[in-house]
């Protein structure tokens, strides 16, 4: 069993820089989230200062939900900045198989620098490595599932650990596949949830553990937290709340309780 309690600590201790270069829907989600596990967000987007901040920062999340032409040079400028040192990048193709110019940029970006961790829902993880995709604007059509293979593939492709979000989330490293079976369906109806594990990955993969066992405890942590958030919550607005609050109290005792994670 992977020691996701261990990770956490590990987050909790190191209080991490993580650069975010995300979604304008999500900015303020994302960095409350990253609080309240105990890292420390910063979001910068600017070129004239992209490759400094990243060079501060001990892991980079690029998140292409919202993009321009100015963001997507940030991003490469990034992006370059973090391969050169050595920091972990976490990569989200939002949206990816929407529209030609967005699968365009996530590949071309990804073929610049190769990412340690791609994160995405089924049909993004299948649009990126080239297969037929039915996409809904941002979310995805597909079961997490139906996303393996294509997972596999990318993971191959790029040397890095891929996860598949879903009411299912599948971690997948070469010949490795994890299955993780926390969560709730609530967390489907608050904008930002995926793009906050994506982050969230990143301060777990800047405590220097290898990026599969990161990967697996930062998604144990976000579906832990809101299937007990859930329980608490009369809908999608108390969820939010509730969820930060379960992030900020995720303990070892919580994770040995509900953890529904195993290696296939």
């Amino acid at each position: 069993m992977i020691q996701s309690e261990k990770i956490l600590s590990a987050v909790r201790a190191q209080s991490a820089l993580i650069h975010n270069i995300t979604n304008y829907v999500v900015m303020n989600w994302t960095a409350n989230c990253l609080l309240a596990v105990g890292a420390s967000p910063v979001m910068a987007h600017a070129g004239e200062e992209a490759q400094a901040m990243t060079g501060l920062a001990s892991a980079l999340a690029i998140n292409i939900g919202t993009l321009s032409e100015p963001w997507v040079k940030s991003m490469r400028l990034s992006m370059d900045t973090a391969q050169h040192k050595k920091i972990p990048i976490v990569f989200d193709p939002v949206g990816v198989g929407a529209t030609s110019y967005r699968t365009d940029t996530a590949r071309q970006l990804l073929d610049d620098a190769c990412p340690t961790v791609i994160r995405g829902n089924a049909s993004e993880i299948n649009a990126l490595a080239g297969l037929e995709s039915t996409t809904k604007g941002v979310d995805s059509v597909d079961a997490s599932n139906l996303a393996i293979e294509s997972a596999r593939k990318l993971a191959n492709s790029y040397e890095c650990v891929v996860c598949v979000s879903g009411a299912i989330d599948f971690v997948v490293e070469k010949n490795k596949i994890y299955e993780i079976k926390n969560g709730h369906p609530l967390m489907a109806r608050v904008t930002g949830m995926g793009c906050a594990a994506t982050a969230l990955i990143g301060a777990f993969v800047a405590t220097g553990e290898s990026p599969f066992d990161a990967t697996v405890a930062a998604m144990t942590v976000t579906g832990i937290a809101g299937e007990l958030s859930a329980k608490k919550s009369s809908g999608p607005g108390t969820f939010q709340v509730n969820y930060l609050d379960f992030l900020d109290q995720m303990d070892g005792n919580l994770i040995r309780t509900y953890q529904k994670a195993k290696l296939l």
